[in-house]
């Protein structure tokens, strides 16, 4: 498992992750210490966090409820962008 709080990097990153504190999903840049956004559903922060991304250039990063990444996404150019497994 990785854990989104301790994953570094010095592209720009959006996290989609599980608030269990809350409930809902939090939308997060990477090596932020506050949360951007919070959500009720996750498909809600997803559709903002994509927003986001595509006007940024950031990397999309959606977590499953346990932490896990799932199927992320670029929009930054990368020329290593992280890869769709499910596709």
């Amino acid at each position: 498992k990785l854990n989104f709080l301790m994953y570094m990097g010095n592209r720009s990153e959006k996290h989609v992750v599980h608030n269990s504190d809350r409930g809902g999903w939090d939308v997060k840049n990477n090596n932020a210490l506050r949360v951007s956004k919070h959500f009720d559903t996750k498909a809600e922060a997803m559709d903002w966090a994509r927003e986001q991304a595509k006007k940024d250039g950031a990397e999309l990063i959606p977590h499953r409820m346990d932490g896990t990444i799932q199927n992320p996404n670029s929009y930054s150019g990368d020329s290593c962008p992280p890869k769709d497994m499910k596709h």
